[in-house]
């Protein structure tokens, strides 16, 4: 039998994540935080109804969707996250930050990132500490570990079949806020490559286009996985023909650009944007990548759920930068591949990770990453 709900339980917890993190937030922020303070997913609509029902003799909106403690807003100055999140790693020309990325890129410099490589959460769960716990664990959560297949392992990966409707409207929400907050700091004509996954693709897709970035197609990632062509759980010998979903040989990275200024030519020429760098003269960068899964010597390296391998990183940093000069941000470092792959090609990057487990992860990774012959 399901655990009852406490009578307040969601809205003492969404005051206890305002006294904790001193300052306004969004409602994808609260919904996040109370989450996984509950340990379970709240919607978004429950708290969104706690908002506005309790304001303002409880919360105080201090802009469009994002509120604050009552008395709050007049008593907390105004926080400066770029002051209170400094590098916390350093090597090459990679830099590395311990925040929120959708805080860190309110507070970044506008038009201060060329190209954006990212592998984010692809929803609001399965990120959450409480799923991370489960996760590093072994077991419960909404992680599942795949048995072994012909006597490999198989990495856990995430059940988005699951994820409820009130779970795909925050996902939604959430990438609309992000596209939101990374259309300012880009530089006209910025290129962003967006990972994912085809169950959740065209709603990521959707909510960037809405947040103002161009939508410019799609990088295939061709691989061949050991995730999908399961037969129908305990009933193998039942159905043998049957494949629940298909094998995994491929991966949807999304391709965005933010809005040049004038001509490709003309962007070019002021900002080092608008286009993507071809692989030769004769080779133009292509949308479809051939790409090996990730080996197991990356996998020691940086141990990560979501790893992708340096041989097809280093091709899509490469061409975010058709100048070969400028930034490159994974908002969602994780391990630090991104910024590894940036670094093999004398990219200059910056990366922010919120997860305290894996800033350590890509502390020890960066530069054994960059250094793999590949």
């Amino acid at each position: 039998m399901a655990e009852r709900q406490r009578p307040g339980e969601v809205r003492d917890a969404i005051v206890a994540y305002f006294r904790e993190i001193g300052s306004d937030a969004s409602v994808v922020e609260v919904c996040a935080g109370v989450s996984a303070r509950l340990g379970r997913t709240i919607p978004p609509s429950s708290v969104r109804s706690y908002l506005r029902l309790n304001t303002p003799g409880i919360f105080e909106r201090v802009g469009r969707g994002r509120y604050v403690l009552a008395g709050q807003s007049a008593s907390v100055p105004k926080t400066d996250v770029m002051a209170l999140t400094p590098k916390v790693f350093e090597f090459g020309h990679a830099a590395l930050y311990q925040a929120d990325s959708l805080d860190w890129l309110r507070a970044r410099e506008p038009r201060s990132i060329h190209g954006v490589v990212t592998d984010p959460p692809y929803g609001l769960v399965e990120y959450t500490s409480v799923q991370q716990a489960k996760l590093r664990a072994g077991k419960g959560g909404v992680w599942r570990v795949p048995p072994s297949f012909d006597g490999h392992a198989r990495a856990p990966l995430p059940r988005f079949t699951t994820l409820s409707s009130a779970e795909l409207d925050s996902l939604e929400r959430f990438f609309r806020e992000f596209g939101e907050v990374l259309l300012p700091v880009l530089v006209p004509g910025a290129h962003v490559v967006v990972a994912s996954n085809p169950l959740v693709s065209h709603l990521v897709s959707y909510s960037l286009g809405r947040a103002g970035l161009e939508r410019r197609g799609e990088i295939v990632r061709l691989v061949q996985t050991m995730r999908g062509g399961d037969r129908p759980k305990n009933a193998h010998d039942l159905y043998p023909d049957v494949s629940v979903m298909p094998r995994s040989m491929w991966e949807p990275w999304l391709l965005f650009r933010k809005p040049v200024e004038g001509t490709v030519a003309q962007n070019l020429a002021k900002w080092g944007t608008g286009g993507l760098r071809r692989v030769s003269d004769e080779l133009p960068f292509g949308d479809v990548i051939r790409s090996a899964p990730t080996s197991r010597r990356e996998r020691t390296i940086a141990a990560h759920p979501s790893l992708k391998p340096q041989s097809f990183l280093r091709q899509v940093v490469r061409g975010v930068l058709p100048m070969q000069k400028g930034v490159v941000l994974d908002p969602f470092a994780g391990s630090g591949s991104t910024l590894a792959a940036a670094e093999a090609l004398g990219y200059e990057s910056v990366g922010v990770e919120r997860d305290p487990a894996y800033i350590e992860v890509a502390k020890r990774s960066i530069e054994a990453l960059s250094k793999l012959k590949v």
